[in-house]
């Protein structure tokens, strides 16, 4: 059989493609002689500083489409006497970020109003609507159907409320962005927003202050947090939400790959996928906010944490999915350029994830450049030779830059 080559650019490189030719010798690159599969986006980062194309063996190639990845990561697994659930739908982007944004204010605006009240009445044990739960969902899954930018650059803007809350909120968004880049029908794309905002809801029966707790807990104080899932669930069932999918999610989103999770132990397969889902959008939103026992990650950087826990806290390939769901510097971040400017990404190039579009904010000096210009840097790199690209990413309000005094 004859082998089938195709030539591709490193930056247009996905998850899957089977590397089997570079341009130049092998030997003056890090990789092995006979070729390898993509696996990482940090298999992709090692090929873009010795290369600038490579050549794919597309009969070697994996299936990483969104049928083939969900099935690969366990999508129909677990359901003996449960409902066939139905097959993947892929989503593409269908309408511009700056259109979306009118939408997504007035449907992040619902779910906000609806959280807080929602969450207060299963606090207080009240009857909470099935109905209402998802038709409050449903515009938040449409505006990230149509574009899943929209929400990390209102999130980016806005200022955070009480952590329970705005956790709520941005776990809620979160996972309904993961399950659309995994390719979760619409239907359980609501689900997975119900799960993200209702999954911690059992804190609110633990101690005044130990989740605000300065320091790190002792073994008393660590086997009391984790009773948050017994509550939790024990309160989703007296409020009338207690149906099957939804509290599967809650049970198992701190439990962990290697087993080493709670409250049953369960490891790997045995972990349903949105809860696994769940347990990777909890810990990213956790990093990205400032705690009592930490500081504020950059988002950049919260996934960086994730990738080193790959295979141990959670599933390879789960991680891998995430990170080009949000992107290399996800929308919302604050980046330093190659030419010393500072800029914030304002959406992602699917197919360039290290090339993403950004507004310019600084002069090479860090003072403020008024002109705001918008900037695709994959273009801008091509007409510059390659000169010009994200040298580092930054915390928020780096160099005193308040993203939502300028954009608001």
């Amino acid at each position: 059989m004859l082998l089938e080559e195709r030539k591709v650019d490193v930056s247009s490189l996905v998850l899957g493609m089977y590397v089997c030719r570079l341009d130049r010798p092998w030997t003056e690159t890090p990789f092995p002689l006979q070729g390898f599969l993509v696996e990482s986006l940090s298999d992709v980062e090692t090929l873009r500083r010795y290369c600038t194309c490579v050549y794919v063996d597309v009969e070697k190639c994996i299936d990483r489409t969104e049928r083939g990845m969900l099935l690969r990561l366990g999508y129909r697994s677990g359901r003996a006497g449960r409902p066939r659930l139905p097959d993947p739908a892929p989503y593409r982007n269908s309408v511009p970020m700056a259109e979306e944004l009118s939408r997504a204010v007035v449907a992040w605006e619902t779910v906000r109003e609806y959280a807080n009240r929602c969450i207060d009445d299963i606090r207080s044990g009240r009857q909470v609507s099935v109905e209402e739960l998802g038709a409050t969902m449903e515009p938040i899954v449409a505006s990230v159907v149509r574009n899943a930018d929209a929400f990390f650059w209102l999130d980016a803007l806005r200022t955070r409320g009480p952590y329970a809350y705005s956790h709520a909120i941005n776990c809620c968004a979160l996972a309904t962005t993961f399950g659309r880049q995994l390719g979760f029908p619409r239907a359980l794309l609501i689900d997975l927003a119900s799960g993200g905002l209702l999954m911690d809801i059992g804190m609110a029966a633990l101690p005044d202050g130990l989740c605000n707790r300065p320091g790190p807990l002792d073994d008393a104080q660590r086997a009391l947090m984790r009773e948050h899932i017994g509550y939790s669930v024990a309160r989703m069932d007296a409020s009338g939400l207690g149906y099957a999918e939804l509290v599967e999610m809650i049970q198992t989103h701190h439990e962990r790959h290697d087993g080493s999770g709670y409250p049953a132990g369960n490891a790997g397969l045995d972990i349903p996928l949105s809860g696994r889902i769940l347990g990777v959008v909890d810990t990213f939103d956790a990093l990205c906010n400032e705690r009592p026992h930490q500081s504020a990650m950059s988002k950049h950087h919260a996934l960086q944490v994730l990738y080193k826990e790959r295979d141990r806290l959670f599933q390879g390939e789960l991680i891998e999915q995430f990170s080009q769901c949000l992107g290399v510097y996800p929308t919302g971040s604050l980046v330093e350029l190659s030419s010393g400017e500072v800029a914030v990404v304002m959406a992602q190039n699917p197919a360039r994830r290290l090339f993403p579009r950004v507004t310019v904010l600084t002069r090479p000096d860090k003072s403020v450049d008024a002109a705001f210009r918008q900037v695709d840097l994959w273009f801008e790199s091509v007409a510059a030779g390659g000169r010009l690209s994200v040298a580092k990413a930054l915390p928020q309000g780096a160099y005193g830059l308040d993203l939502a005094a300028y954009f608001l």
